[in-house]
């Protein structure tokens, strides 16, 4: 193969001018194929990384390489979190007995008003199911498919006490450990006032719901059956 003499490498970059970057006229193209692997390029990075460093860049880093790490978060308490409508909302463990699929709701005749729908099979087992939006005055007209992700409706089984119920929720996102003395105050809804049932907002890097209050929700949800 002829040896093709390569370009001398200039501030200007001579694979902006006659590179692929360039005009493409540079004869050294024909033996690389492509200016990354040309010596000259390899050469220019490696002087651009041998370059004087900025004493304030070093300095900056030194001053962040120097700071202490923050301590790890001591998670004490496991929740399952939920989406209803817009709302993440989240349970303790250990009261969701069982994530199942939808089922068809049948209506009690004189019973299935307001949040309590009706009856509903799961694995056999008839157990009341009780809408947590309207319980909680949630909307749920219009609202988006979330971006980048399937969401899958399901069926929540809470175990309080000696009843179950059924919630259907529009997607479960999954268990999020937190600590309970970094729980916060619940947050304020369209009208500027908490929900009633949650009893705080828990939160890890990916998402923020709110935690309801086993005992509030315990007895709203007996109300519902007498």
């Amino acid at each position: 193969m002829t040896h093709v003499p390569l370009p001398e490498w200039k501030d200007d970059a001579c694979w902006r001018r006659i590179g692929v970057m360039g005009d493409g006229s540079c004869e050294a193209l024909a033996r690389y194929g492509h200016c990354r692997h040309c010596p000259v390029y390899a050469g220019a990075a490696q002087r651009n990384l041998e370059r004087p460093v900025d004493p304030g860049y070093r300095e900056a880093w030194a001053r962040e390489l120097a700071r202490p790490e923050p301590p790890p978060v001591r998670t004490d308490a496991v929740a399952l979190v939920f989406r209803v409508g817009r709302e993440w909302l989240a349970v303790p463990m250990a009261l969701a007995a069982e994530v199942a699929p939808p089922a068809p709701v049948h209506r009690v005749p004189h019973r299935s008003r307001g949040a309590l729908l009706g009856i509903v099979n799961v694995g056999g087992r008839l157990l009341p199911a009780v809408s947590l939006a309207r319980l909680m005055d949630i909307d749920t007209d219009d609202v988006p498919a979330p971006l980048g992700r399937p969401a899958f409706p399901r069926l929540l089984v809470l175990a309080l006490g000696a009843h179950r119920y059924a919630l259907p929720v529009d997607e479960v996102h999954g268990v999020l450990r937190h600590a309970q003395a970094a729980m916060a105050a619940p947050a304020a809804t369209v009208g500027n006032v908490p929900r009633p049932l949650v009893a705080g907002m828990v939160a890890d890097s990916a998402i923020e719901a709110g935690l309801l209050d086993a005992g509030l929700l315990r007895a709203q949800l007996e109300a519902l059956l007498r």
